[in-house]
């Protein structure tokens, strides 16, 4: 009949009929043709809740039932799931329903008594443009996550940095505490690409960003602004001791050797940090006086850090 797709057969399915021998018949069709995962009901009033637990791949659809229609049963689905794809293939014994059925949210339309080939095709051919939907939702995920990710290290990148930064400061106001934000780079970086090839370098900062993530708490930030640029935001620290000793953790966490492809490597880091609300409450500005501090502490020496001062002047 057709060449089938195997991810079909894995689809959820609901029959909805008040009738039990129609019920019965979908079943035995469906089941018979290698669907796995068959699910049914007689009470139209359970489907809103059923499809929202399970987000079925094909809802079968009687349109004549006492106490609650197909079109209310419909309506009902497209209040509750306004911005999501329900797949509805209706069932009725009344053609002249069809295009009502279409704009009350139907995708397709099977009239009784029905034909048993026609159905198992209008089916398949249902479940094929659902999983395609649903291939594209998940592309549709993966290019948000890669639009707010490094690709090189997976961490979060500038826009999304910028987010958790927003969400932390909002925090910090709320709870008459602090955000700590730390802007480090790595010194002499481009020595290291230079000497061992950016092949080399790339698994030096995949290094790096897992051990940043290891250093801080869950509920802190690691980003990577690109280059051998890494910026973190840190939640409620206690006091300024406390946020030095966390930097010269990092940095110390940093300044470990590597051994990368048989060689030992070894690089240091230097950081510059700025509090929220002590430096600034303007989010612009708490990131330029942190990378400020950082070229400070580079003018110092390696493997320091600096926390900025009042004025960006």
């Amino acid at each position: 009949m057709f060449k089938a797709n195997i991810d079909i057969f894995n689809a959820h399915i609901l029959i909805v009929d008040d009738q039990r021998t129609n019920v019965d018949l979908l079943e035995q069709m469906l089941e018979a043709e290698g669907y796995k995962h068959v699910s049914s009901t007689t009470n139209p009033f359970a489907v809103v809740d059923l499809h929202n637990t399970n987000e079925y791949d094909l809802i079968l659809l009687d349109l004549k039932m006492p106490g609650m229609d197909g079109f209310q049963v419909m309506e009902e689905l497209r209040k509750n799931n306004s911005d999501i794809y329900v797949p509805i293939l209706v069932i009725t014994a009344q053609p002249s329903q069809k295009l009502e059925a279409f704009e009350a949210g139907a995708k397709d339309f099977i009239s009784k008594p029905f034909d048993l080939m026609e159905a198992k095709v209008r089916i398949y051919n249902m479940l094929e443009v659902r999983l395609l939907y649903k291939q594209l939702e998940q592309y549709s995920r993966s290019m948000e996550s890669w639009a707010m990710h490094d690709a090189l290290t997976g961490l979060p990148n500038r826009r999304l940095f910028v987010d958790r930064l927003t969400l932390a400061m909002a925090h910090a106001h709320r709870k008459k505490c602090t955000t700590t934000v730390i802007y480090l780079d790595l010194d002499g970086f481009k020595l290291i690409n230079d000497s061992f090839g950016h092949d080399v370098g790339d698994m030096l900062l995949k290094i790096v960003a897992d051990r940043l993530v290891a250093a801080v708490r869950k509920e802190d930030t690691v980003a990577r602004f690109g280059g051998d640029e890494f910026v973190l935001v840190l939640w409620e620290l206690d006091s300024p001791d406390g946020v030095s000793m966390l930097v010269s953790k990092v940095l110390m966490t940093l300044s470990e050797p590597y051994f990368i492809n048989g060689r030992t490597i070894r690089i240091s880091a230097c950081a510059g940090v700025s509090i929220y609300p002590d430096h600034s409450e303007d989010m612009e500005t708490l990131i330029k006086k942190a990378d400020i501090a950082l070229y400070e502490s580079k003018r110092i020496g390696k493997n320091g850090f600096s926390i900025a001062v009042d004025s960006l002047s």
